[in-house]
């Protein structure tokens, strides 16, 4: 198995736990569990690229945008990203190289702020459907649809009214070579954090765009761009489940991918949850990806070794 590519992707919750606080130190031990889990396939001799979520740090961001825009100029949304992806890697550069030499394994770690091109046609920004931001009241989501042209829906569970921007299918990852020549030189890559910055290009140039890529779809076309075994994504389940939450509720372990598509095809799991998630995994391994896994970060190195987790793999011959 020396030599495979892994490529990683961590959701948020690999760094602020759902009913976590957010402090520094929380993120930085929650951190250090999920990159003991990634330290363990690079001790194998696997080559390892990680893709994080960013979604509660790029909202406390924004939410510092609000609070400080009388004083200083609010950045927009791909500089936000940018912000995430820079301090989240950090982070975990620093902590998983680390945990590595803690082991005695040399390998470098890096982190890359990447940018993702999107199709400025794509039906997303037709209808946004990603909440950003802070929670407004009436009157102010009125104002800021006036002022700024932002799209505003209200909350489904009455909360206020937020922000809302598309969320674009990624076309093309930017920086696929320099990651592909970075893990050639045994090299740990952090890379598309938080999905990547939505970028297009205009007149041979690129530029940000405000909307936000889902991070398992980024993480499986770098994956398909690099030539990747595995796609590998975690999430706060060991498997994945159809009829979830149900009496009747039952894991599936390893399943081929024509017959994933049907259940996908066939609404078995929500567009909010696991949805994005199995959508991803079927990209890569229909793009010729060997095999596409759905598990929790503690059981990472079981699901690698086949024995725990979902494995969407290639129909049979």
């Amino acid at each position: 198995m020396a030599g495979v590519i892994d490529v990683v992707a961590l959701g948020g919750n690999a760094i602020i736990p759902s009913d976590g606080t957010g402090t520094i130190e929380e993120q930085r031990d929650v951190t250090t569990r999920s990159m003991e889990h990634v330290a363990d396939l690079v001790q194998a001799g696997r080559k390892v690229i990680i893709i994080h979520g960013n979604g509660p740090i790029v909202g406390n961001i924004l939410e510092r945008n609000e609070a400080a825009k009388d004083r200083i100029p609010p950045m927009p949304l791909d500089i936000c990203g940018a912000d995430s992806q820079g301090g989240i890697g950090y982070m975990m550069q620093q902590i998983l190289g680390n945990v590595m030499r803690g082991r005695g394994i040399e390998n470098p770690v890096v982190s890359i702020v990447s940018q993702v091109v999107v199709d400025e046609d794509d039906d997303a920004f037709q209808d946004p459907t990603k909440p950003i931001g802070p929670y407004y009241s009436l009157e102010e989501s009125k104002d800021l649809e006036r002022t700024n042209g932002w799209v505003m829906k209200e909350d489904a569970e009455g909360r206020g009214y937020r922000r809302v921007v598309a969320s674009p299918t990624p076309r093309e990852i930017v920086e696929v070579d320099v990651v592909s020549h970075l893990l050639s030189q045994d090299i740990v890559v952090i890379a598309v954090g938080g999905g990547g910055i939505p970028v297009v290009r205009r007149d041979g140039k690129l530029e940000g765009i405000e909307a936000v890529i889902d991070k398992d779809r980024a993480a499986s076309a770098l994956a398909s761009g690099i030539g990747a075994e595995n796609l590998i994504i975690l999430t706060n389940v060991e498997q994945v489940y159809i009829d979830f939450g149900k009496p009747e509720q039952m894991g599936l372990g390893k399943v081929e991918v024509s017959e994933m598509r049907k259940m996908y095809e066939a609404y078995e799991f929500p567009a909010g949850s696991m949805g994005p998630k199995i959508r991803a995994a079927i990209d890569f391994v229909e793009s010729g990806g060997r095999s596409a896994i759905i598990t929790h970060s503690d059981t990472l190195r079981e699901a690698v070794e086949g024995k725990v987790g979902t494995h969407i793999v290639p129909d049979s011959a």
